[in-house]
């Protein structure tokens, strides 16, 4: 019995001296004094557990067969029945381990599965063991797990800078001015106030990136001509409210000057080499000539009609151009 209190005292101080010799470490990885207790009381627990288990042994309460029956069977049914729990503590000591965000974070949380549908916006408010609570832009709070989270990407919007990059396509035709509609969406987006308008380049990792709005000439599509605004927010929050004033500034600005915003339509351009156009007049159809003496109908070489078109056409250009009979039949 006397052996049986040792070892359980020893085992008892033994694991305040291991608590002790890892708090610093444990402390200084993860930075809260919540989560620094949780882990030193997991690390300490089992280990006064397994004394008081070889203490009964010893003293001959239990036999080491039961102690390792018992063992096998708690722990067997503590799986089967935590495992969801345990499952969101280790991805929470991932995440805090890790760091991917921290308490204030704007984070975006998206399903890496179907990215097309977006994500769910918000601060992060708390982070446990076993949850992460995000206050959403609607004033929400939702309590997402941490398996959750492991299994969804994350975007981090305040991880180094809390200023975020945007951009802008705007499609120009070709008759405008390409330089002035530049200089006019750029100024656009410096008038707006949620908008970065200059200031040393912006560093993120090891590039560097301009700071004030600069618009780039993108692509030379069939439409128009392509420009990318990019632009940077000063804040991540309300990402819509900051894209909607740009765009207003810019339409403001292109609609003042001679700058045309381009859509897909087609004109139909007809000159010398165009051929004939068929009128209808009072439903009548009238072919006209092409102006170098050819009946209507007929086309330059190179761009033949069917035969019987031709002919058919031919037969109406002398219709027209016979002269009247006369009604005794003299000519």
């Amino acid at each position: 019995m006397v052996l049986a209190v040792v070892v359980v005292a020893v085992a008892w101080y033994g694991s305040k001296l291991v608590v002790r010799l890892l708090s610093r470490r444990v402390a200084r990885r993860f930075r809260r004094p919540s989560v620094v207790q949780t882990v030193l009381g997991s690390v300490r627990s089992p280990v006064v557990l397994l004394a008081i288990f070889v203490a009964a042994g010893v003293a001959g309460l239990l036999r080491i067969g039961d102690i390792v029956l018992s063992a096998t069977v708690l722990t067997g049914a503590t799986i089967l029945v935590l495992t969801p729990i345990i499952g969101s503590v280790v991805n929470g000591l991932l995440i805090l381990a890790d760091q991917p965000y921290e308490i204030g974070d704007m984070i975006e949380f998206v399903d890496s599965t179907d990215r097309a549908q977006g994500g769910q916006c918000g601060l992060v408010e708390n982070i446990t063991l076993r949850y992460t609570k995000i206050l959403t832009l609607d004033t929400t709070f939702i309590v997402v797990p941490n398996g959750t989270m492991r299994d969804r990407d994350v975007i981090n919007y305040s991880a180094q800078d809390p200023r975020t990059r945007l951009s802008l396509d705007v499609l120009v035709t070709y008759e405008g001015d390409l330089e002035e509609a530049r200089d006019l969406i750029e100024r656009a987006a410096r008038e707006a106030e949620v908008v970065v308008s200059g200031g040393p380049p912006i560093r993120i990792g090891a590039a560097r990136y301009p700071a004030a709005p600069t618009c780039y000439i993108n692509e030379f599509g069939d439409h128009g001509v392509l420009l990318t605004l990019r632009y940077w927010a000063r804040e991540p929050y309300e990402l819509l409210t900051v894209r909607s004033a740009v765009q207003e500034n810019v339409w403001a600005v292109l609609d003042d000057a001679d700058v045309e915003m381009a859509y897909p339509h087609s004109h139909l351009v007809f000159d010398e080499t165009s051929g004939t156009l068929p009128v209808s007049v009072d439903g009548d159809d009238r072919r006209f000539d092409d102006g170098e003496g050819r009946p209507d109908g007929e086309r330059r070489p190179g761009n033949e009609n069917r035969p019987e078109d031709t002919q058919r056409a031919r037969g109406r250009w002398q219709d027209r151009r016979a002269p009247p009979s006369r009604e005794d039949g003299s000519e």
